[in-house]
């Protein structure tokens, strides 16, 4: 059981039937959110290839990163099984259109995401070494963003996954192959359509580069957003923030819902489009008090970076 759920459970927060009808999860949302995720990165791509200078770089650079952190987050919704209802598509849509194109393993993921769930802020959560730097001072920050926006974070990450996949001498090429042969499989048919339509640049310039430095900020920033320097790690409602957002932090820090993050750890079996629903009965029901709520990543920056 979560340590989430020793104070408060879930059918403290829903009734029956809101519990039923939350759950529901849809085929047709989890093509919906994969098809808007491409689409921002396909129109962000045209834009810079129609009218190419700083100003739209700077602007595909953005929108891109955004949704390459939006692959992330519908990969851990599909390692929730809720990503689609059917579970072949939810499987392997997942993998080859949310988690390959960034690299990554669902199912590797899968394993160390549940147990975060399960122990969430204890000495057992493994995933703690994301938040327990923080607060730092405003200095260590800055080093923190330029090291995101220049590569580095991003690089360094990637040989970190590299050595712990490759692991022991015993078993390595088969770790190795799991790993990484989607991956390989994704990148070798995204990169031959760019070379099929004569722009290589737009791979360099649209996708690695974002994936690189603004990819990584906003990473950096959501992570922070959700564990860090929290006023309980005792607490269910106190150990987890909620981040209330506006439209352009919709666009860049919290896409697809990410920053109801609360309510997805006290009610993780709700897909992340009913989200905002639960948070509003939350509301509703008197726990808004108790909620660790900021308003803006501003603000959590600042909780963050002191001194």
């Amino acid at each position: 059981m979560s340590t989430q759920w020793q104070s408060i459970k879930p059918s403290d927060i829903l009734t029956k039937e809101q519990s039923h009808d939350l759950r529901q999860r849809s085929d047709a949302m989890g093509f919906w959110l994969l098809l808007h995720c491409w689409g921002v990165i396909a129109g962000a791509m045209a834009l810079y290839a129609v009218y190419p200078g700083v100003i739209t770089f700077l602007i595909a650079a953005i929108l891109i990163g955004s949704r390459q952190l939006g692959f992330a987050i519908l990969m851990h919704e599909g390692s929730h099984g809720m990503l689609f209802k059917t579970r072949w598509l939810n499987e392997n849509l997942t993998s080859w259109f949310a988690a390959w194109p960034m690299i990554l393993r669902m199912e590797s993921y899968r394993k160390r995401h549940m147990a975060h769930h399960r122990f969430t802020r204890t000495e057992d959560d493994p995933e703690n070494y994301l938040y327990t730097p923080f607060p730092v001072s405003k200095e260590s920050m800055m080093r923190k963003v330029l090291r995101d926006l220049t590569g580095i974070v991003f690089i360094r990450t990637h040989i970190g996954i590299f050595r712990f996949v490759r692991g022991e001498p015993a078993g390595r090429m088969a770790r190795l192959k799991s790993f990484y042969l989607g991956p390989i499989i994704f990148y070798a048919l995204f990169i031959t359509g760019f070379a099929l339509a004569g722009r290589l640049d737009l791979f360099f310039l649209c996708w690695l580069v974002p994936m690189l430095t603004t990819q990584q900020l906003f990473l950096r920033v959501r992570n922070i957003a959700e564990h860090s320097t929290m006023p309980d790690l005792n607490h269910p409602l106190k150990n987890s923030r909620t981040t209330l957002v506006s439209l352009w932090e919709r666009m860049t820090f919290a896409p697809y819902y990410v920053n109801y993050h609360i309510e997805h750890h006290m009610l993780p079996f709700v897909p992340c489009w009913r989200l905002p629903e639960v948070h509003r009965i939350m509301l509703e029901k008197g726990f808004g008090e108790e909620m660790e709520i900021r308003r803006g990543y501003w603000d959590v920056l600042k909780l963050n970076a002191t001194g």
